[in-house]
């Protein structure tokens, strides 16, 4: 008779360890995990970044509760801060382009080289090749984040004040902005053009004043953003560049959750990812007919004017292929060729 109420007492105690373990692990999640997308929800981007929140919110029955801070607004609307941010404990969650982290982690550039991925056949079949992201989520790891799936940015296209764009002498003295990446100013230098770095708060009333004379964007940004209104008059749809859209946790905020939160929250990722590109890829067939309804000249590049685009960044791509992973390089560009039947 005493060993059994000492056995239920044992039983007890050890249910209420537990429960206070439970208890104590509960507790050191933290009220809310801050998340930071360059654009707002109005965007394919940052709608991204709120169907994550929201699907991990409703499936950790709001145990992990992200909140997104649109415009950058962690780090002053300064996009290319963020993974430093991150990496300070200022961030916690990022759904972002890597591009805009060339400063910091120049090797997680490796999808933006000039015309890598040309169209959307070579683009899934580089973002789906198992040995190709297990090498890419290795070099996310060792920069100091989980990764956990990737979206689409959408292919940037060019547009100006100024002229109509169909060769790369169209683009010489031309002013325009880029986000902080060294490689794309070296691509717009190599045509002539001059590169301004700024973030895209700055831009905005730049080229309404006409202080700056084009802009790269996604046109599903130019359409959003209303950058007709900015003075833009010329697009010229060319593909020169589709980033991946990255979502990835601080590594020791990764770190802190219990392994059944963490497989929620990369599934979470997951499906968020499929429904972003989703979006992306509905805009993007209808770009085109919808930038020309605002009166907008748009230009669709022959085969033998991609030629000259390509010929033109050559340089600028073997320096980038060199200083990000030569070898990651090398096979994104032997998938993207076999994917496009070269």
């Amino acid at each position: 008779m005493q060993r059994r109420q000492l056995m239920k007492a044992g039983a007890a105690m050890a249910t209420s360890l537990g429960l206070a373990g439970l208890t104590r692990a509960q507790g050191a999640y933290k009220a809310e995990y801050k998340m930071s997308t360059v654009v707002p929800p109005a965007f394919a981007w940052g709608k991204g970044g709120a169907i994550f929140a929201d699907l991990v919110r409703e499936r950790t029955a709001g145990r992990i509760n992200i909140k997104q801070y649109p415009g950058a607004s962690l780090v002053q609307g300064q996009q290319d801060r963020e993974f430093a941010a991150m990496r300070q404990g200022v961030i916690d969650v990022l759904c972002g382009a890597p591009i805009n982290w060339a400063g910091t982690v120049r090797e997680l550039g490796v999808f933006t080289l000039p015309f890598i991925l040309p169209d959307h056949k070579a683009w899934d079949a580089a973002t789906t090749d198992p040995a190709i992201m297990d090498e890419y989520f290795g070099l996310v790891r060792k920069a100091g984040a989980e990764p956990l799936a990737v979206g689409e940015t959408g292919f940037r296209q060019i547009s100006n004040r100024v002229r109509p764009i169909r060769r790369p002498e169209d683009m010489k003295g031309l002013k325009i902005r880029v986000v902080g990446s060294p490689m794309y100013g070296e691509i717009m230098s190599a045509m002539g053009a001059n590169p301004t770095f700024m973030s895209w708060a700055d831009a905005q009333p730049a080229l309404a004043s006409g202080a700056v004379d084009a802009q790269e964007n996604p046109l599903e940004v130019f359409l959003a953003a209303k950058i007709h209104t900015l003075g833009q008059k010329y697009v010229t749809k060319w593909n020169y560049s589709n980033d991946i859209l990255l979502f990835a946790i601080a590594a020791p905020v990764w770190s802190s959750w219990t392994p059944d939160d963490q497989a929620i929250v990369r599934t979470a990722a997951q499906d968020a990812a499929k429904q972003q590109i989703g979006l992306v890829r509905k805009l993007f067939a209808d770009d085109v007919a919808a930038v020309r309804a605002l009166g907008v000249d748009v230009h669709l590049p022959t085969a033998e004017e991609m030629q000259t685009w390509r010929e033109a960044t050559r340089g600028a791509s073997a320096k980038w292929k060199e200083a990000t992973h030569t070898g990651l390089v090398a096979k994104i560009e032997a998938v993207a060729a076999k994917a496009m039947g070269r």
